[in-house]
């Protein structure tokens, strides 16, 4: 089974073909496609193929299939015995993708 390493909004991702993820918002419409040429590393069974830092000539194709807002995230902050509290929230814009395949410049992928 083909997989890939991605790196998108500051996090890195474990892809493979057909897979759906939730990363950090990418501009796009529902149906766009998109490239994530961040590949960190690309592997087809045992074998692997680590990038110093990045896989050479390699991407990672993807289909917007929404923008969302993730849950929210309470923030609280308390001072003890200063009678001080503060409560804070935010959701976090998300988009959501799936995986079309993965390829590199030798034209291996799924």
């Amino acid at each position: 089974m083909t997989f890939a390493i991605v790196r998108t909004g500051g996090k890195q991702y474990r892809v493979a073909p057909n897979s759906v993820l939730r990363v950090e918002r990418i501009a796009g419409e529902a149906g766009a496609l998109v490239t994530l040429s961040d590949v960190l590393a690309v592997g087809e069974g045992e074998a692997l193929k680590l990038g110093t830092p990045t896989v050479a000539g390699a991407w990672v194709t993807a289909t917007v299939i929404s923008q969302e807002r993730d849950d929210k995230i309470l923030i609280f902050k308390k001072r003890r015995r200063k009678n001080s509290r503060r409560r804070q929230g935010h959701r976090q814009h998300v988009t959501v993708l799936r995986v079309g395949e993965i390829r590199t410049e030798q034209g291996d992928g799924a």
